[in-house]
């Protein structure tokens, strides 16, 4: 007999799908600093280190997923993550993983 929690088929494709959106670094970057703080594609460059197009084109990929949203306001658009689930899944990702790349121990 099938576990009525058991993900169905569509839910594991749609979360490997998402999995595998986030597998980059730069889209995870981006996506943690969007978790706190708007902004738009020319300051999200800069803190992430990659020109404007390829930044651009990463945000893209995460709003046309759902994972972040954009709104225009006069010439700019700016992206930020208002999700409450992914917020969710950032803060617990980083608060798993210590400073130097190890899995940070669980508290006591």
């Amino acid at each position: 007999m099938a576990d009525p929690e058991a993900p169905t088929r569509p839910q594991l494709h749609a979360a490997a799908a998402t999995f595998a959106l986030l597998s980059s670094p730069a889209r995870l970057h981006l996506v943690w600093l969007m978790a706190h703080e708007r902004a738009d594609v020319g300051t999200l460059a800069g803190q992430i280190g990659l020109s404007v197009t390829t930044t651009s084109q990463h945000l893209g990929k995460l709003r046309l997923a759902g994972v972040i949203t954009s709104r225009k306001e006069g010439r700019h658009v700016f992206y930020a993550v208002e999700d409450p689930h992914v917020l969710t899944l950032i803060d617990q990702i980083f608060s798993h993983i210590a400073p130097d790349g190890t899995l940070a121990p669980d508290p006591q």
